[in-house]
């Protein structure tokens, strides 16, 4: 299971009502303490770490219209009469439109044309299963 994401003020909020929490420690107490905050802490900066690599991922694979412009080497103009016709993948929010690199890629992919080899070989293939 993914772990939760956090924001820093949440973190912040979890570890004042920690304090509240605490009971009153000893002086002899205060290492252990220390050592225990500072593994929390250190989990803490690993999960924000994480959440920030995730969420750059993210970003780096949504397109705005221009990169879909430029990915698909066609005008901008071309791009949103596809989209009006439905033939390209697309998230629309508010007047924004926004595409997965993924999406466009697999798009693309979807369009190829198949050589006279494979077409023969999907030819005998075929003629093969019926006798």
């Amino acid at each position: 299971m993914k772990p939760a994401k956090l924001t820093v003020m949440q973190t912040f909020l979890h570890l004042e009502k920690l304090m509240h929490i605490m009971k009153p420690y000893k002086f002899e107490d205060l290492p252990d303490i220390l050592g225990t905050l500072s593994l929390r802490i250190e989990n803490i900066e690993r999960i924000l770490k994480n959440n920030a690599k995730e969420d750059k991922e993210i970003d780096d694979n949504l397109l705005t219209i221009q990169d879909a412009s430029k990915l698909l080497k066609l005008s901008v103009a071309t791009i949103y009469s596809k989209v009006c016709r439905n033939e390209l993948p697309v998230s629309k929010k508010g007047k924004r439109l926004y595409f997965q690199k993924t999406e466009l890629l697999d798009w693309i992919k979807s369009g190829r044309i198949k050589t006279i080899a494979e077409i023969q070989k999907e030819v005998n293939n075929r003629l093969d299963k019926r006798y």
